[in-house]
C-alpha cells in the first residue's frame, strides 16, 4: 500500500487517480502509524511553504516523515519541503536535503511562476529507468532548489539551471508533476512503485 500524505496542501486527487490507473492501492492519510508502515510514501503538495510546515507541525508529521524507511517521493511543494530552508515565508523545512529553496528572480519577458512543459536532463537513477534526457514534464512553481549533490535531474528556466528531481537513499523528489506529465510521468511513477521495498 502507498500512503499519500494528507496535510491540506493542495489537490491530491490527480495523484490518487494516477496511482489507481497504475493498479496501485493507495490511501490518503495523516495517520503516523499508517505512514510509517506503508510500503511507499508519496508527499505531494501545492501551496505555500510556511503554511505547509505549520500544518505538518499541527498534525505531528515533521518527525514522522523524517523517519520513513521505505521509498518516499515528494512532488512539487512536497519536494521543496524535503530541503533545509525556504525563502517562501523564511521557514525551516524537513532538512532531509541541505538546500535553500529560492524564488526565481524576475526578469523582463519571463513569467513567474514557471508553468508548463519543459525538458529535463536525467542522471542515472532507478527513478528514471527508461526515461531519456530531453524528455518533457509538466512544471508549476515559483520557487526552485539549486543543483546540488542530491540532484538526479535538472532543468533550465530563464537561464537558471535548477533541480528537477533529487534523490538520496530512500528519499526522492520531483519538482515537476509526474501525475500530470503524460506517459513520461506515468513511467516515473511506475519506476517509483517498483523500487525495492527494504
Amino acid at each position: 500500500m502507498t500512503a499519500v500524505v494528507d496535510y491540506n496542501a493542495g489537490n491530491v486527487r490527480s495523484v490518487l487517480c494516477a496511482l489507481e490507473r497504475l493498479g496501485e492501492r493507495a490511501e490518503l492519510t495523516c495517520d503516523r502509524e499508517k505512514i510509517l508502515s506503508a510500503d511507499r510514501v508519496i508527499f505531494p503538495g501545492v501551496g505555500q511553504a510556511k503554511s505547509a510546515m505549520i500544518e505538518l507541525e499541527k498534525r505531528g508529521l515533521v518527525e514522522t516523515l523524517c523517519k520513513v524507511k521505505r521509498p518516499f517521493l515528494g512532488i512539487c511543494l512536497g519536494m521543496q519541503l524535503m530541503n533545509a530552508f525556504s525563502e517562501e515565508g523564511d521557514v525551516d523545512l524537513l532538512g532531509l536535503f541541505d538546500n535553500r529553496v529560492s524564488l526565481f528572480p524576475e526578469s523582463v519577458g519571463v513569467k513567474i511562476p514557471h508553468i508548463g512543459w519543459n525538458s529535463i536532463q536525467v542522471a542515472s537513477s532507478p527513478l528514471f529507468n527508461g526515461i531519456e534526457s530531453g524528455s518533457y514534464v509538466y512544471f508549476v512553481h515559483s520557487y526552485y532548489v539549486p543543483k546540488s549533490e542530491g540532484t538526479i535531474a535538472e532543468c533550465t528556466y530563464d537561464g537558471i539551471s535548477f533541480t528537477a528531481a533529487m534523490g538520496r537513499g530512500n528519499f526522492f523528489g520531483c519538482q515537476f508533476h509526474p501525475e500530470k506529465s503524460g506517459l513520461v510521468g506515468e513511467r516515473i511513477l511506475r519506476n517509483f512503485l517498483e523500487l525495492e521495498v527494504q
